[in-house]
């Protein structure tokens, strides 16, 4: 039988014990009433916003949405979105003003390979997750790498192991490019004439031309005056279109001199039309019209985008913030050290990836596609612009890790 000291020592460690778990209790409360934020940082209005822009706001919302319905259920997740306008300071500036004073857990897009680097060098320093859909750069995963940042959808390997490997292959070895002059076309030029060398091929020259140029006309005449089999694009966006549709109109294409246009989204051959882009053989990572889970997802979008079917970069906004919420979710945890590791743990599957992994150096790894532009004859309806032609296995479509990558061991 207790004594009287001894039952008021229990009833007090009973207190205790009760008053400890309604604490955590309440504590956990508020970890679930915690607001996760998501930022998309992209091009809205200039030269890269049809391929990212506001349709990878639409996408953010639609993995949003679904993750709400499923893994998500019951957390509370806000969207922010800003326009970086293609400059590296105005995108640096606007992630470290999310990190510092709006708490943002993660960043995605990222369109322009500069932003990208500038954002980059900011989570390595301050924390936080970003993943880059729009870049190209293979500096993300290189000497730039972070066990923070991911480059999801391609790169500007994935983008010349396809289209520069099979024209080569055909016996068109001598090229000649037109770049945009900065990171992502420098080093989509790179990694193109890599390939076409590797393969017994030759770069007889190469000329540079600024970010969001109107006339391309008289560095299409230079490269056409080269006599290369191939004039090879290496800029995107709403520089290729003006490209592809000046080059047509000088004659370039021709079965003498071929032209290769790197990186090509599904908004360049529509705002070019089938007359333009047929013919175009390029690398890709999402079409609608793929599979059954393509067109369920491209249906979706279209009804909130204006009718438009989504890139490979909007289908990658998608995929990387459902990825990350899903980890989130699974982690339970704002830490971006925890929820990293379990982006790592957790297999990638949705409607847009396949045979997707993510490498210690932050590659995203997927099968990536080549395809050729149908003629106008070849088309059945509106949006239907491609054939395939083959498949490219994911651990042969991505670069292999480089020793540069202090992630690498």
């Amino acid at each position: 039988m207790l004594t009287k000291q001894h039952q008021l020592l229990v009833r007090s460690s009973a207190l205790i014990f009760s008053l400890m778990g309604l604490l955590a209790g309440s504590q956990a409360l508020a970890q679930e009433g915690e607001v996760y934020k998501v930022g998309i940082l992209t091009d809205m209005s200039g030269p890269y916003s049809a391929m990212g822009g506001p349709g990878s706001v639409v996408a953010a919302k639609m993995a949003i949405e679904d993750c709400m319905k499923a893994e998500c259920r019951g957390m509370k997740i806000e969207l922010l979105t800003a326009d970086h306008q293609n400059k590296a300071d105005i995108g640096a500036s606007k992630a470290r003003e999310w990190i510092d004073r709006d708490k943002v857990d993660a960043i995605a897009d990222l369109t322009n390979s500069s932003v990208a680097l500038a954002v980059q060098r900011l989570i390595r320093d301050k924390g936080g997750v970003a993943m880059y859909s729009g870049p190209a750069t293979t500096v993300l995963t290189k000497a730039e790498c972070a066990s923070n940042g991911f480059h999801w959808m391609f790169d500007t390997y994935s983008q010349a192991a396809g289209a520069a490997a099979a024209l080569t292959r055909m016996g068109q070895k001598s090229w000649y490019f037109v770049t945009v002059d900065y990171a992502f076309g420098q080093s989509l030029e790179k990694d193109a004439g890599d390939v076409v060398k590797r393969l017994g091929g030759t770069v007889v020259g190469s000329i540079r031309h600024p970010l969001n140029a109107s006339d391309l006309s008289s560095f299409l005449l230079q490269a056409q005056s080269s006599k290369a089999q191939v004039i090879g694009l290496a800029n995107g966006g709403q520089d290729t279109v003006n490209a592809i549709k000046q080059a047509r109109s000088f004659g370039i294409g021709s079965k003498n001199q071929r032209l290769a246009a790197l990186l090509v989204f599904l908004s360049d051959v529509h705002a070019l039309g089938l007359n333009d882009a047929q013919g175009l053989v390029y690398t890709d990572g999402f079409y609608w019209d793929f599979d059954n889970d393509t067109r369920a997802f491209s249906k979706r979008f279209e009804t909130f985008y204006k009718g438009n079917k989504p890139t490979m970069v909007h289908a990658g906004v998608y995929s990387s913030v459902y990825h990350y919420l899903k980890a989130a979710a699974a982690s339970k945890s704002h830490d971006w050290k925890v929820v990293t590791q379990k982006m790592r743990e957790i297999p990638i599957s949705d409607a847009v990836m396949r045979n997707a992994a993510i490498r210690p150096d932050g590659r995203v790894i997927h099968d990536m596609y080549l395809y050729q532009v149908k003629t106008p004859a070849e088309s059945k309806g509106p949006w239907d612009y491609l054939k395939l032609q083959s498949t490219i296995p994911a651990q042969q479509a991505f670069k292999p890790m480089d020793a540069s990558c202090p992630l690498v061991k």
